[in-house]
């Protein structure tokens, strides 16, 4: 998402920042109705046929069809602004579940039978695990809302590859596959290749020399069979490009992971789109491949160049990963390790999740109806093309410039309005896709992973070590003594059985008054 000036933002001016404006889409109808313009004034001029017709119907139809644009540009926006407050559910959510997960969760555990007190290490491992999936909600969604499916992906998998596979483990066969891992079509082969103790040992030992991993490539070799899927075994160019997957595990995969990202290319197409007539002829002579043919402009329509809707997924990662979520719930509950405040926040927590995410799928697959879109923007060609034989008896040749600005005016409003909201068809459009106007979902997801991180990474600690210390006045500016201080001065009133409570109260009030004084304006 673009908020700032794209143009002149940054240190190198790029025609790709034009992307980020209306401008790139209009100019072709802006030319168009320039040039009908000029020829209604130079036909009108310097001939005797005169082509100007009366203004009666301009200011009733200029009134409403600009509030019927304006209409369209707030109810998009509207949906615009609603994809953007679920993502802010989405991160509220991820919080206050990683908070009762990784603080209200004990981590001492008594325990219980015949089965011994879990250690310490062993209830972190599960902590942290779990928080890992809460993490992975929001990536899943991302790609969930982009067409993506499936969960091979470089921010993605890693999170989520520790969920089991098959319903039972003792029968790891095709048609035992769970339902996540069969619609993201999980290679069984490879599966059992990369879960092979044979396999391991190599892994293990390839991680302690990494050059060893490059230098053994026979063919039929187990982990030859298995290459390409080990990310950390893949040599990286020396890059200092943005990529916050590196924080992530490196765990071997069944498939080639994706990118986090895969925008579609920009092609001349996008910015000369007359020119996409022409495609036809110049696909047979082109001396490579064009960039439509890329994966990653899958989202295109192959003639007019525009993006499509993307295809729906063929699974619900975020519903399965709500699954797991409810179960460790589930499993918390029985085993007595949840107050009833906490259950109810954490409960709480997943169905905001699940609801959010069910209301994202509405604005991504509730289209504005196609009669709507062609009724309008026919009503506003129809009107612009009769603009200049209206206000050229009063403009002369000023018509020109006056039909551009109101073409340039009323198409841009239009534009935006489906720039920033559902298309149908090939105009299809999508707010949460890789446009520069769509909104930032890995700004999004990355916001939460690294507020998630956060959470983990604080101690519990108890709150006796860190309250009753030298760096803590709690009472002041009335009292700038520290907590230390007034524990160990046991003579003074606040220690007293029956003016302690009052002389503390006294020193509160007093705190109140030199803050209401010290904090207001004269």
């Amino acid at each position: 998402m673009v908020a700032a000036n794209p143009l002149f933002e940054g240190s190198i001016f790029s025609i790709k920042k034009f992307q980020a404006t209306v401008i790139n889409d209009i100019w072709p109808e802006v030319l168009f109705f320039t040039l009908i313009a000029t020829m209604v004034s130079l036909v009108s001029k310097m001939t005797d046929t005169h082509l100007g017709i009366s203004n009666q119907m301009l200011t009733v139809l200029g009134t409403v069809l600009g509030l019927v644009i304006s209409f369209r540009t707030s109810t998009a926006y509207e949906r615009f602004s609603e994809g953007r407050r679920l993502w802010t559910t989405i991160t509220i959510a991820s919080r206050n579940l990683a908070q009762v997960i990784w603080v209200h969760v004990p981590t001492n555990r008594p325990a219980k039978g015949n089965v011994a007190a879990p250690s310490t290490l062993h209830v972190m491992i599960e902590k942290k695990s779990m928080v890992n999936l809460v993490q992975a909600y929001s990536v899943s969604v991302k790609h969930l809302l982009r067409g993506e499916a499936g969960v091979y992906y470089s921010d993605l998998y890693p999170l989520i590859s520790f969920l089991p596979r098959f319903s039972s483990p003792d029968n790891i066969s095709p048609d035992n596959m769970l339902p996540l891992w069969k619609a993201s079509d999980m290679d069984h082969d490879v599966h059992c290749t990369l879960r092979s103790k044979h396999l391991d040992e190599k892994l293990h030992r390839s991680a302690s020399t990494p050059t060893a991993a490059h230098s053994e490539e026979k063919e039929g070799d187990a982990e030859d069979s298995a290459k390409g899927w080990f990310p950390s075994l893949r040599k990286k160019s020396p890059s200092k490009k943005f990529d916050p997957e590196q924080a992530l595990a490196n765990i071997p995969s069944e498939h080639p992971l994706k990118p986090a990202r895969s925008p579609p290319n920009f092609t001349l197409y996008d910015y000369l789109p007359f020119l996409r007539v022409l495609k036809p002829i110049l696909r047979p002579i082109s001396r490579r491949a064009r960039a439509d043919d890329d994966p990653k402009n899958r989202h295109r329509s192959t003639f007019t160049g525009r993006k499509l809707r993307p295809d729906a997924a063929d699974s619900n990662v975020p519903l399965e990963i709500t699954l797991f979520l409810t179960n460790y719930f589930a499993w918390l509950m029985r085993q007595g390790l949840l107050t009833p405040a906490s259950a109810t926040t954490m409960i709480t927590a997943i169905n905001s999740l699940q609801d959010t995410v069910t209301n994202l799928e509405r604005i991504k697959n509730t289209p504005l109806p196609f009669a709507y879109q062609a009724h309008l923007r026919l009503s506003l060609w129809l009107y612009l093309f009769f603009l200049p034989f209206q206000i050229y008896g009063a403009f002369g040749y000023l018509c020109i410039p006056a039909t551009a600005f109101a073409s340039f005016l009323l198409t841009g409003f239009l534009e935006i309005g489906q720039e920033i909201s559902l298309k149908l068809a090939a105009n299809s459009e999508n707010p949460f896709n890789y446009d520069l106007n769509d909104l930032d979902l890995d700004h999004f997801c990355l916001t939460i992973q690294r507020e998630l991180h956060e959470i983990t990474a604080h101690t519990c600690p108890e709150p006796n070590s860190f309250i009753f210390t030298q760096w803590n006045q709690p009472f002041a500016p009335a009292d700038r003594r520290n907590a230390k201080e007034m524990m160990d001065d046991i003579d003074h009133s606040y220690h007293g059985p029956d003016t302690g409570m009052d002389s503390i109260r006294k020193t509160l009030l007093k705190s109140w008054r030199d803050v209401d004084e010290v904090t207001r304006h004269s």
